[in-house]
């Protein structure tokens, strides 16, 4: 296994990413005739795409994005019609954000988080800390001149972004490869010790308490020297009340180092220390049945723990990757789907596994629209309330679907108008984390207004229960 950086490596996404375990392959894939797909207005993803199924899960699936891109209609169509969550590529990191010291451009940045929210979508924020697209200033300060700029740094831009961010990458790649599972020498390494990741994730957690905080790093799917350094720091971090939330697993492979065979242990290892785990840059090297079949594992080990929330390809389409020449996303240069695209979206139909929960449910109504319904799972009991409503000439009736942990789905189905509006009253601290098949607005965190997107009146949503267990209320009304 070759493990080299391809940082410097040109592009027009300015991509770089380090120490990726990767093997270069000749190759592109074949000139096919460029079909661009439709994206659904008002919705981050339509029937039978890569979103919808994942949300069905209880799961998001995101992709990487760049906003020099969304001026491409195929760009933005692909975007919007199958993914349920962004990562902006470059443009949340330090070189852009602040290349000089107190002087922040936040512009591109904004421009995908406005896209983001204009389609429903999740945003991860990427990143905060890291060695690599480091400005040149950075380096130059003292160890105290350091720590204020950090602090400075992240309190800045998470504030800026603040209630708009599911999570954030705090901290990125701090440790070096190999079997020695030492910390990566930085500037913050090197001047401030290891105590900067602490540092950074208190800091982190006043300036935004509500998103999530996660570590995040390359050649840690496995359990290796790597991985398990990673896992006693997040040990340490959890059993002394540092904040950290979930942790990030990139997720670069190819045909010489596919998904390892312990990857879902690895996953679970993590998640039983009281954290989500999260795959955060998805791509893999080379085509065809190989490559479906690790996107495959990658999908199943993900939906086999129950702390498992989401999968973030790293790029829309082969034609902009940092890999392109790998071909290692699932749709290729002219945005047509592959034969990994057809097993990532058979895998996630294809539900959770042995550690994924179950769920039972009932649902009744009356013509006053009430109903009641009961869900079980295997590690949070039950939860009931209302769960149906009427309102003119609709019915909204609710059902029970897959039940996590921490999370549970609800399917409703609408009867009696096909230009209904249904309103969900969340009770807190309950949050929505994904819907499908609908046009969703949020008029407070509380609430949810749910309308039809031409996907039919079949539709569902995935909660966070936060420690309650209590169905929303809904109620239907018609135009």
């Amino acid at each position: 296994m070759i493990s080299y950086s391809l940082r410097n490596r040109p592009g027009p996404s300015r991509r770089r990413r380090s120490g990726l375990r990767i093997a270069i392959a000749a190759g592109t894939a074949g000139a096919v005739a460029a079909i661009g797909l439709m994206a659904t207005a008002g919705s981050a993803h339509a029937v039978g795409t890569l979103g919808n199924a994942a949300a069905a899960q209880g799961r998001y699936f995101g992709t990487a994005v760049a906003a020099g891109h969304l001026g491409e209609t195929a760009y933005t169509n692909a975007l919007d019609a199958e993914f349920g969550a962004v990562t902006p590529e470059n443009e949340m990191k330090w070189d852009t954000i602040e290349a000089n010291q107190n002087s922040f451009n936040f512009g591109p940045g904004d421009q995908i988080v406005a896209h983001a929210q204009s389609q429903n979508m999740k945003i991860r924020g990427h990143t905060l800390v890291w060695y690599s697209q480091l400005p040149g200033w950075v380096s130059g300060l003292s160890a105290s001149a350091l720590q204020s700029a950090m602090n400075n740094h992240i309190t800045q831009v998470m504030t800026h972004y603040k209630g708009e961010i599911y999570a954030w990458d705090v901290v990125n790649e701090a440790f070096q490869d190999g079997g020695s599972g030492a910390r990566r020498s930085s500037p913050f390494q090197d001047k401030l010790g290891s105590g900067y990741i602490e540092t950074a994730f208190r800091t982190a957690r006043a300036a935004d308490p509500n998103a999530k905080l996660c570590y995040n790093d390359y050649n840690t799917d496995g359990v290796n020297a790597k991985s398990t350094a990673v896992y006693n720091m997040v040990k340490d971090f959890k059993a002394r009340g540092v904040p950290i939330d979930c942790v990030g697993f990139q997720g670069h492979f190819n045909p010489q180092s596919p998904v390892p065979g312990d990857f879902q242990a690895n996953l679970q290892r993590f998640a039983d220390l009281g954290v989500d785990v999260q795959m955060t840059e998805v791509d893999v090297a080379g085509s065809g049945t190989a490559q479906a079949n690790n996107y495959t594992t990658i999908v199943k080990g993900c939906l086999a723990v129950s702390r498992c929330t989401g999968i973030t390809v790293w790029g829309v389409t082969d034609k902009y990757s940092w890999r392109s020449g790998d071909t290692p996303l699932l749709l290729d240069g002219n945005y047509q789907k592959k034969a990994s695209y057809n097993a990532v979206l058979a895998a996630l139909g294809s539900g959770g596994g042995t550690s994924g929960g179950t769920s039972a449910g009932t649902s009744s109504g009356t013509s006053s629209g009430t109903s009641s319904g009961t869900s079980a799972g295997t590690s949070s009991g039950t939860s009931s309330g209302t769960t149906g409503g009427t309102g003119g000439s609709c019915t909204a009736a609710v059902t029970a679907g897959s039940q996590w942990s921490d999370r549970y789905n609800l399917n409703v189905t609408v009867s009696g108008s096909t230009n209904w509006t249904v309103t969900a009253n969340i009770p807190y601290p309950e949050k929505v984390l994904s819907t499908w098949n609908i046009s969703a607005t949020y008029p407070n965190a509380q609430q949810l207004v749910a309308k039809p997107n031409g996907s039919g009146n079949n539709w569902g949503l995935t909660i966070q229960k936060n420690g309650s267990t209590t169905w929303p209320t809904f109620t239907c009304t018609t135009s």
